[in-house]
C-alpha cells in the first residue's frame, strides 16, 4: 500500500488550500519540478488520497441560509436498517453530510436549506413516512464560528 512521503504531503497541503494552482505554480510552492509534481498528483489521485477537487461555495450567498444538524434514531439497529436509511436519503441534495454514529442517535445529518419552510418540506418528505425511524431531533445553527475542509497532514 502506497504511503505518501514529505513531498506528497506538501502537495496535498497546497491543494487543500488552493486547488486552482497550475501545475507550474504548485511545483514551485512545493520545491520540485513540474513533471515530478504532475506525476505525484496523478498518483495521489490514483491511490485515492485525492477523492475529488471542488470549490467551497458560500451557502448564504446562494440562498441556503439555514443549517440544520439532525439526529436520527432508528427502531432497529441492524446493518439492513442502516443501509435502508442511507439509501432513502442518498438523493436528497439538501443533506450534505451523513454520519453513522455511536453512543446516541444512529445518524447525524448536516442539512443546508433555504429556510424553515424548506426544512419542514424536507423533513416531511424524508422522515415522517418512514416507519423505521423512531426519533428525529433537529438543531438549527444560529452562527458558524468555524468551518474547515482542510485535513491536518502528518507522515505516518
Amino acid at each position: 500500500m502506497y504511503q505518501p512521503d514529505d513531498l506528497d504531503l506538501r502537495i496535498l497541503d497546497q491543494l487543500q488550500t488552493d486547488n486552482t494552482l497550475s501545475n507550474q505554480a504548485l511545483a514551485q510552492r512545493v520545491h520540485t519540478s513540474p513533471p515530478t509534481c504532475l506525476r505525484r498528483v496523478e498518483r495521489l489521485v490514483r491511490e485515492g488520497f485525492i477523492e475529488r477537487q471542488a470549490a467551497v461555495l458560500n451557502p448564504a450567498r446562494l440562498g441556503h441560509g439555514l443549517t440544520a444538524i439532525v439526529e436520527v434514531t432508528l427502531d432497529q439497529q441492524t446493518a439492513e436498517a442502516f443501509t435502508a436509511f442511507e439509501q432513502s436519503i442518498a438523493d436528497a441534495t439538501e443533506i450534505q453530510q451523513c454520519y453513522r454514529v455511536s453512543a446516541g442517535p444512529d445518524f447525524v445529518l448536516i442539512v443546508r436549506v433555504h429556510d424553515m419552510q424548506a426544512y419542514h418540506a424536507l423533513a416531511h418528505r424524508l422522515f415522517t413516512h418512514q416507519r423505521a425511524i423512531r426519533n428525529v431531533r433537529t438543531f438549527f445553527s444560529t452562527h458558524c464560528s468555524k468551518f474547515e475542509t482542510k485535513i491536518p497532514l502528518v507522515k505516518h
